[in-house]
């Protein structure tokens, strides 16, 4: 198992990156929520679907774009320009293309067991949009 994480990390795929990223990210945000007290199903789901869109992702690129670090913005790169021949219902392909390149951040930082910088990420972006919304 090792040696195929390894793999997948030395050839960049950020296809599969993203791929495993998605659902990396989603599971950050959900109990993102949970921790912030939100527990009736509805609530849960209607906070969540705010951050694991296709759009939220994109504007979630530009918003942490301040405090990644090189390597983290190389992800990022790598994700966005990958060419994909379709996109979500509702979102365009840059949309489309920010999001993939957040899913496979997260899925490079996930295979890198560097869950709190997971963590770090999620809360950056939670806080800085509840404060926005203020």
């Amino acid at each position: 198992m090792a040696e195929k994480i390894k793999d997948l990390l030395s050839s960049g795929n950020p296809l599969a990156l993203a791929y495993l990223g998605d659902a990396v990210f989603e599971l950050a945000i959900r109990n993102e929520m949970i921790r912030r007290g939100h527990i009736k199903l509805h609530d849960l789901n209607c906070q969540t679907v705010r951050y694991v869109s296709a759009d939220a992702q994109a504007k979630a690129v530009v918003f942490l774009t301040p405090i990644l670090s090189e390597e983290e913005m190389e992800w990022i790169r790598r994700g966005r320009n990958v060419k994909s021949k379709h996109s979500t219902r509702g979102s365009s392909i840059i949309e489309y293309r920010y999001a993939t390149a957040l899913e496979a951040l997260m899925g490079f930082l996930y295979l890198q067991e560097r869950q709190a910088r997971i963590q770090e990420l999620v809360q950056y972006l939670i806080q800085g949009t509840e404060t926005a919304a203020l």
